[in-house]
């Protein structure tokens, strides 16, 4: 019984100590090469009109392209950083740069939003 508290204690330090350590992001190959995709594999993006990091895509703009939401606690670590948003709430950011989903890529690896609004969407690299 003891070593069946020991492993279970074990375990939860583990699970939480990786939750932690946990990026908010992970590296995919996608068709325009390494790119920054969410925990489902979805394709992440940058705004060119983000500046200081800020987000400047709110209302509509944020429902078509839904930031890549930082949950409470979340602190930055590295390149990564936790921006706060008009609307209150945080939104994970690479190198400074906000970044966000596309509401029209349907699976994991689509890129479909790249390139868009003359070029000021681009997928997010490493």
């Amino acid at each position: 019984m003891t070593a069946i508290r020991v492993l279970a204690c074990s375990l939860g330090l583990v699970l939480a100590t990786s939750a932690f350590a946990a990026e908010p992001a992970v590296v995919a190959e996608t068709s325009k090469g390494k790119t920054l995709t969410d925990a489902k594999g979805m394709t992440l993006y940058t705004f060119a009109n983000d500046a200081g990091g800020k987000s400047a895509c709110v209302d509509q703009c944020a429902v078509n392209w839904p930031p890549l939401k930082a949950e409470a606690g979340a602190a930055a670590s590295g390149d990564w950083t936790v921006i706060s948003r008009a609307d209150g709430s945080s939104q994970w950011a690479y190198k400074g740069k906000p970044l966000y989903a596309f509401v029209k890529d349907k699976k994991a690896g689509d890129v479909t939003g790249d390139g868009l609004m003359n070029g000021a969407w681009k997928v997010a690299q490493p």
